[in-house]
């Protein structure tokens, strides 16, 4: 049962290699680097790689270990953990949603409990020290590659620009140049907790130590703390720029502020930038996929602060409320459906992006996805609206 199993990290990994996690996110093996003791996965085709791993004894799961040029590194553990928001899992907490995805590729039964020593010894070699990284200012002045690449204009940077660095990890001697760094803090104006970070040839993830459980990006466009009127929540940083870019003629006149979670989602995170921003309308901009969606559910139960559990099944969720529980299929998953089963106050408001999209960027690209979610009449003319207010052809 999965009360009674618990989770050993180095047994696990006997039997779930890198590859076949990547296998699952949509990677392929990428034959003209060659097949021989490092094998290169390569995501996305070869006229727009999103990412290339490196994988070292690819022939032994237990001593798989990757690499990429530009940055990052780890076992699967770490993989998994860059990863977290692409697999449908539930945890108590970080650590335990990663062993969960572990005993999902292992088909063992599901843990209710982490690796305590695996954690503990991860934890204490990955404290966040500033001092490892060499920082630059952003210049607005040209627009630098993965910018132009991600499709952001120059008024974009210029406007994100003071919540954006370049950054360059002295102890990684696989790469020594600069990612782009999207400094995290819990207060507009704190210290800075750790990055997201993006690399040129698709690398993302964080910095090492990075709080991901308190901590998030926190960008004040205009308006200061007290003044700001509407806070948008995002997946990741880039989804943010490209929503101001597309939604500005529409949304110049607000007092905003934008909030990336780096595809995590802690109620730590959310409550943290909520109580930074306490006189603001909050909306709900995460990725259009079953995830996001539930990101959305989780954000509006916070803000109502309701006492809520997700819980999956199948082919559906449990939402448990206090006192009544609901079962909903996952095509009908959305924050539309947690408000007509929980009676909340529409504190959070549905900015996501058009229903063909899978986020912002990605309609900012014009990359439609797969990505097929039930709408109500009301989203539908909300999607038509905003796409008309942006200037686009429907």
């Amino acid at each position: 049962m999965a009360g009674s199993y618990k989770v050993d990290f180095k047994s696990l990994k006997q039997r779930v290699g890198i590859d076949d996690v990547a296998y699952s996110l949509g990677y392929r093996l990428d034959k003209r680097a060659g097949v021989g003791r490092y094998v290169e996965l390569v995501l996305g085709d070869q006229h727009s790689r999103r990412d290339t791993i490196v994988i070292c004894n690819h022939r032994n799961k237990e001593a798989q270990t990757y690499f990429r040029r530009d940055g990052g590194a780890g076992d699967v553990i770490t993989f998994i953990r860059e990863n977290l928001s692409s697999f449908n899992v539930a945890g108590r907490s970080e650590w335990a949603k990663i062993a969960n995805v572990l005993a999902k590729f292992a088909n063992m039964p599901e843990v209710s409990c982490e690796d305590k020593v695996y954690t503990r010894k991860t934890a204490s070699q990955t404290e966040f020290d500033i001092n490892r990284f060499e920082i630059k200012r952003v210049s607005a002045d040209t627009l630098p590659y993965l910018f132009a690449k991600r499709g952001f204009n120059l008024d974009t940077l210029n406007a994100f620009k003071e919540h954006i660095c370049f950054i360059k990890d002295k102890m990684n001697d696989r790469f020594n140049g600069y990612n782009i760094g999207f400094p995290y803090s819990r207060s507009a104006d704190g210290n800075i907790e750790g990055f997201e970070i993006r690399g040129a040839t698709g690398f993302k993830g964080k910095a090492a130590g990075t709080n991901s459980n308190s901590a998030a990006w926190l960008a004040d466009i205009k308006g200061g703390r007290e003044s700001v009127d509407h806070l948008y929540f995002f997946e990741s940083a880039f989804d943010a720029m490209a929503f101001y870019q597309i939604n500005k003629p529409r949304i110049s006149h607000q007092n905003m502020a934008f909030v990336s979670l780096g595809g995590t989602f802690s109620d730590m995170q959310v409550k943290n930038a909520i109580k930074q921003f306490p006189n603001a309308t909050l909306h709900d901009c995460f990725d259009n996929d079953l995830m996001g969606r539930i990101y959305g559910i989780r954000l509006a139960a916070i803000a109502d602060r309701k006492d809520l559990t997700i819980v999956k099944s199948p082919h559906s969720y449990s939402l448990k409320f206090k006192d009544k529980e609901f079962v909903i299929p996952d095509d009908k998953l959305n924050l539309t459906e947690y408000y007509r089963i929980s009676g909340g106050s529409y504190i959070v408001k549905n900015s996501k992006a058009p229903q063909s999209y899978k986020d912002w960027n990605d309609f900012v690209l014009g990359r439609k996805s797969d990505v097929s979610i039930p709408v109500s009449k009301y989203e539908r003319d909300r999607n038509l609206s905003e796409l008309r207010a942006a200037g686009r052809k429907v």
